[in-house]
């Protein structure tokens, strides 16, 4: 199921059932620009750094924000067909119904070389800040864009059977139909340390910036990468139950079966004040680069983090009937 809400670097987004959105948090790069309350018959939202693309039921899109290295250019507007989107941290790239790629934005680390072009029978796509991945149908993958810290590594080439891949900074996780892992792309941080080969039954996985979750079916999580701020704190192997994970700058969110959430990693700005422990009846869980957004089963949202940029900003109180299912809401 796609997100419903969704955080970028320091603002988010919510999408309502009746197809329109709700943006909050910083607007220093037109993130927030009120032209998003103009758009209507939304199914997908996406955002990374300082803008957003969202996915109209006709298969066209609409994007706003930082458009300083041409994020929201307007070719966009000339997609059609679109069933699905993805954000870099200053391109975007879309999956059309044909199994094609789009791509739009920064090209300076060749984040929209024509290379994309040749790919066909796509079935999903994922971005990193300057890379990206794309999911074949027979189940190999296709990447673009830096290579600067092997993030485009021709070892992918090698990698089979994959059914779902993510991304972090720079580095990529792709998980396997027998519930292995495959990760390459940049190692400072132990991003793909071998560890990750002995993680077995992995259902989903996560991406921060520099460290990655892995959720197994049992319901508990592995952890590796980066732990310079305890984004891998071994607290992480008491929680039990869980049923989707998600990874902000430097720190993670986990929801778990009973509609509680844990959180861990970096606490600088307050991305794991214990307010979370108050938090019930949640169904989905988003981070941002400092600050994370739960979304309640009545279609109410919680938020917690850095409020720097007012992405915590009590605004969030007033919004209600926030989409909370959108399997029913399909293309036209």
């Amino acid at each position: 199921m796609n997100k419903t809400i969704i955080c970028g670097s320091d603002h988010s987004l919510a999408l309502l059932e009746n197809g329109t959105l709700e943006c909050w948090g910083s607007n220093k790069r037109n993130e927030c620009n009120p032209v998003y309350k103009t758009f209507t018959n939304i199914i997908q939202i996406a955002c990374r750094f300082h803008h957003s693309v969202v996915l109209k039921d006709d298969g066209t899109l609409e994007c706003w924000g930082d458009d300083i290295c041409n994020q929201c250019d307007c070719v966009y507007k000339t997609f059609t067909n679109i069933i699905s989107v993805a954000c870099g941290m200053y391109h975007s790239v879309a999956l059309r119904s044909d199994g094609t790629l789009e791509c739009w934005g920064n090209n300076d680390w060749k984040q929209c070389d024509p290379v994309y072009k040749s790919f066909t029978n796509i079935i999903s796509v994922a971005c990193g800040e300057y890379h990206s991945v794309a999911l074949k149908e027979d189940g190999n993958i296709e990447c673009w864009g830096s290579n600067h810290k092997n993030q485009c590594d021709s070892v992918y080439k090698t990698f089979s059977g994959v059914i779902n891949v993510a991304c972090g900074g720079f580095h990529s996780v792709a998980i396997r139909e027998d519930g292995t892992l495959e990760c390459w792309g940049d190692n400072e941080y132990n991003q793909c340390d071998s560890v990750y080969k002995t993680f077995t039954n992995i259902i989903s996985v996560a991406c921060g910036h520099i460290h990655s979750v892995a959720l197994k079916s049992d319901g508990t999580l592995e952890c590796w990468g980066g732990n310079s701020w305890n984004q891998c704190d071994p607290v992480y192997k008491s929680f039990t139950n869980i049923i989707s994970v998600a990874c902000g700058g430097d720190h993670s969110v986990a929801l778990k079966d009973d509609g509680t959430v844990e959180c861990w990693g970096d606490n600088r700005v307050n991305q794991c004040n214990p307010v979370y422990k108050t938090f019930s009846n949640i169904i989905q869980i988003n981070c941002g680069g400092f600050h994370s957004v739960a979304l309640r089963d009545t279609g109410t949202l919680e938020l917690w983090g850095d409020n720097e940029y007012n992405q915590c900003n009590p605004k969030y109180k007033t919004f209600t009937n926030v989409r909370l299912h959108n399997t029913d809401y399909i293309l036209k």
